[in-house]
């Protein structure tokens, strides 16, 4: 059995028993959280100032981009500074009391709970607050604005999604360019070789995009020909059931589709030629080309959008318009168009 030692005999810090070591603590203390808005804000210029992308740091081993070293850095420092300043403040101006207990059962009596938080009481009143406010008041500061920093990069997820910005972007295609003026050739998505009605075979489907999606490179290409993907397929005229205001859309039965699923927006060309249903490879859902590419089967609740379509001067198949309705597949904010039916 080893006797309790109890408490060795208390020594007051520095702090404790001078007021000039204290206010230089207090000093160290709110330079600390006082540095890291200023290093958040840094952050944030960083993170939009767009010249600062083409440059690299080269040190040794470290191959970095300038702005990326210039977040991390930013940021880094700003919550080492918090952590610092907090450290500091534990150290040197809050209660510096040692105190033992007994150690208790794992349930609090009502006195207990009482007790504790007249403890918690207590240990704010030594945490210096009510003597020095200008601490608190630096460290709300500053865990503010450090905070603040990292939600600028939000601003990755792209635009706000408001009703001008879906019609310039995610409801638009690269068709849009495209008017009676001035055409669009429907080109081969492979060979990029326009495609002439006379060349249609009936049953025959062609994946195709665009032509002018040729001019487009990197991510702006990859974008737009993932939107502007369409099947063209040929029908006999007699066997399919062309919606009223949609008579002039199609070329002697050709017609041309987005190859986007309605769905979950995967990419569909599984041709049934007989029934001419369209089959997406992801859940299933069938799509009737014969009938104003309404679904048929699946859990796709819209109809495949139509590209209104027909032939220039050599016989080359265009594009005189974009879509009716956007293509791919629904998000919240997506309004309901007519030709989500099919009709």
């Amino acid at each position: 059995m080893i006797d309790d030692p109890g408490l060795e005999e208390h020594v007051e810090r520095y702090t404790d028993v001078d007021d000039a070591a204290a206010a230089r603590a207090t000093r160290q203390i709110v330079a600390c959280f006082a540095a890291a808005p200023l290093l958040a804000l840094a952050f944030i210029v960083i993170y939009f100032w767009p010249g600062l992308r083409k440059y690299s740091i080269e040190f040794g081993f470290i191959h970095a981009n300038a702005q990326h070293v210039g977040l991390g850095l930013t940021l880094g420092l700003a919550v080492l500074l918090i952590g610092i300043g907090a450290v500091q403040w534990a150290r040197e101006i809050m209660g510096d009391h040692e105190i033992t207990e007994e150690r208790h059962v794992a349930s609090s009596s009502d006195a207990d709970r009482r007790a504790t938080m007249a403890e918690v009481d207590k240990g704010i009143a030594e945490s210096g607050l009510s003597r020095r406010a200008v601490i608190g008041r630096s460290l709300l500061g500053a865990i503010g604005l450090t905070a603040l920093a990292p939600l600028v990069t939000l601003a990755d997820l792209g635009p706000w999604p408001l009703p001008s910005t879906r019609k310039r972007t995610i409801e638009r295609t690269l068709w849009h360019e495209a008017s009676a003026a001035k055409p669009v050739r429907l080109v081969n998505d492979v060979t990029w070789q326009p495609i002439k009605a006379s060349a249609m075979q009936i049953g025959q489907l062609v994946n195709a995009e665009p032509a002018n999606l040729e001019k487009l490179h990197g991510p702006e290409f990859q974008t737009e020909k993932a939107k502007s993907a369409i099947i063209i397929v040929r029908m006999d005229p007699n066997s399919i059931k062309i919606p009223e205001r949609r008579k002039d859309w199609h070329v002697a039965g050709i017609m041309a589709y987005s190859k986007i699923c309605t769905h979950v927006g995967c990419p569909i060309s599984l041709w049934e030629q007989q029934t001419h249903h369209l089959l997406c490879p992801c859940h299933q859902s069938t799509f009737d080309l014969g009938d104003g590419g309404k679904v048929v089967f699946g859990p796709a609740a819209r109809a495949l959008p139509q590209l209104k379509i027909t032939v220039d001067n050599e016989g080359y198949l265009v594009a005189t318009q974009d879509f009716t309705a956007p293509v791919g597949p629904s998000y919240p904010e997506r309004d309901w168009f007519p030709d989500d039916e099919g009709e």
